[in-house]
């Protein structure tokens, strides 16, 4: 899957999976090539993340998928051999995906613990004025 993503973030969106389809010889329309994607895209995110990249496999492997479609043709010409790529493919490409929303959920806390931080404060400035109101008010009697 590397190898085809182009823009290096993980997926493979419509214009990679045309290239990859060119390039293994089974050129899709671009309606062949968004029913590819929409067959496997559980998220709908409109491209295709490893993991549903490997389900194009797992359905060619179960006989899940049409003879004359898009998908089935990639199952079967491509390359990649899906246990190898399963392994090291996978483990480069999680590895990366597991940093990143690491490193997402490390700033998330950050923002959070940011947002706590101020709301005591201005909790404690809210009843630092109402002590105070509370004290000038004897005070004006």
């Amino acid at each position: 899957m590397e190898r085809y993503d182009a823009g290096k973030d993980g997926f493979i969106d419509l214009m990679e999976l045309k290239l990859m389809m060119e390039k293994l010889g089974a050129p899709q329309t671009h309606l062949g090539l968004k029913n590819m994607i929409k067959e496997v895209d559980e998220d709908l995110d409109s491209k295709l993340s490893f993991r549903e990249f490997l389900l194009i496999f797992r359905k060619a492997a179960a006989g899940e998928l049409q003879e004359d479609s898009g998908l089935h043709a990639l199952a079967r010409l491509s390359e990649i051999d899906v246990s190898t790529e399963g392994v090291k493919g996978a483990k480069n490409f999680f590895e990366a995906k597991v940093q990143a929303i690491h490193d997402a959920s490390r700033f998330e806390e950050e923002i959070k613990a940011e947002q706590e931080e101020k709301k005591k404060q201005a909790e404690e400035l809210k009843q630092r004025k109402a002590a105070f109101k509370e004290l000038q008010s004897t005070f004006k009697q």
